[in-house]
């Protein structure tokens, strides 16, 4: 079976689908002729965006991904219409903006919510199916903030991209038995709606003297927002391709600047490591010879 036969019988199932990469990617895959299961928390709002009613292709689910009854039901919904489910997309998560300091415990407890644990009960709904598949592939959609985590006033937002990426790997070798792959997105700025105010959260309790950040916030709500150098349609190409490689990578990163940034967090680390080996490795007890 040819890639292109290949996206026209696979079921995807995306989160946080109305806007963004996630509409784009299911704009894309129906286009294909793929059979997709989208959810946002509006369904109306997301047949509106999509529009495709009458697609017998397109299924559009309300979901609040916090709450694992309602994702359940659009599993089993998802199922019911099309019998299985070949790729989950857990793209579904925004940006909250601010300070350590700043942040409240329910701004930080929120974003978790939502990037983290809203992932956690998808993954825990669909493996049952993909396991009695004995198939299936699991994108996670994390961030290049994900990775490196050096932005002033993102440490809660790095920190559930960075719990994405920990559990995506842990997925990867606990499913890799049952012919189940897993993927880390992770995108650098892509020219999409995640900076506006409804994907980008700001401090409810500011402090002035943190210059850097609010540097920071200033850049990205009238700088960059608008201006991000990725491509949307490229980016969801590339992760239709990837649905479609029998061994396709667990990390994925997507434009020039999440390479690059990779490529310099990478550098340090092994800087660190050489620099501090003689610590690193004099650890043992006494008397206990280690391997250089």
């Amino acid at each position: 079976m040819d890639n292109q036969s290949q996206r026209r019988t696979d079921v995807w199932f995306i989160t946080g689908a109305s806007k963004g990469l996630g509409l784009t990617l299911v704009k894309q895959l129906l286009a294909q002729g793929a059979r997709v299961a989208a959810t946002s928390r509006n369904a109306d709002d997301l047949r509106q965006a999509v529009g495709a009613d009458t697609n017998p292709n397109f299924l559009p689910l309300a979901v609040d991904l916090v709450a694992e009854a309602s994702v359940q039901q659009a599993v089993q919904a998802t199922i019911g219409q099309f019998g299985r489910i070949d790729v989950v997309v857990n793209n579904a998560g925004y940006g909250q903006f601010g300070s350590l300091e700043e942040l409240s415990d329910a701004e930080a407890r929120t974003n978790f919510d939502i990037n983290v644990f809203g992932s956690l009960n998808v993954i825990r709904q669909v493996l049952p199916q993909l396991r009695q598949q004995q198939s299936g592939h699991i994108m996670n959609l994390s961030s290049i903030a994900g990775f490196l985590g050096t932005f002033p006033g993102f440490g809660v937002y790095c920190a559930t991209k960075f719990a994405v990426e920990g559990f995506s790997e842990a997925l990867s070798a606990e499913v890799k038995p049952f012919g189940i792959k897993v993927t880390i997105v992770e995108p650098g700025y892509f020219r999409t709606e995640f900076l506006s105010s409804g994907s980008f959260g700001i401090p409810q309790q500011p402090i002035a003297a943190y210059e850097s950040v609010r540097q920071m916030q200033d850049a990205h709500q009238n700088q960059i927002s608008g201006n991000q150098p990725g491509d949307p349609e490229k980016a969801v190409a590339g992760m239709i391709a990837i649905a479609a490689e029998p061994n396709p990578p667990l990390h994925l990163f997507l434009g020039q600047d999440a390479y690059d940034m990779a490529f310099a967090k990478i550098d340090s680390v092994r800087n660190d490591l050489e620099t501090w080996q003689a610590m690193s490795v004099s650890m043992e007890f006494d008397g206990v010879e280690t391997a250089n």
